[in-house]
């Protein structure tokens, strides 16, 4: 799947590999990070798990923050 990551809907769903390819977030990552409840919010379809577009630029922003904010910043 061919797309621009600032051209997503922000309503698109993404596989973790999307995610991956996309946003620089391993997949292992996502895993484990979904396991301590501290991944991006999901969307369940089955056995499938999906991330909106939002909810990672939305996670990625927060991660940001919290490292931004330990340092004084």
């Amino acid at each position: 799947m061919q797309f621009d990551e600032t051209q997503l809907d922000e309503d698109f769903l993404l596989s973790r590999s999307d995610v991956e390819k996309h946003f620089g977030v391993p997949k292992r990552y996502l895993e484990v990070a979904d396991l301590c409840g501290k991944g991006p919010r999901q969307v369940r379809l089955g056995r499938s798990v999906r991330y909106r577009v939002r909810d990672v630029r939305w996670w990625i922003e927060q991660c940001a923050n919290e490292k931004t904010g330990s340092q004084g910043g």
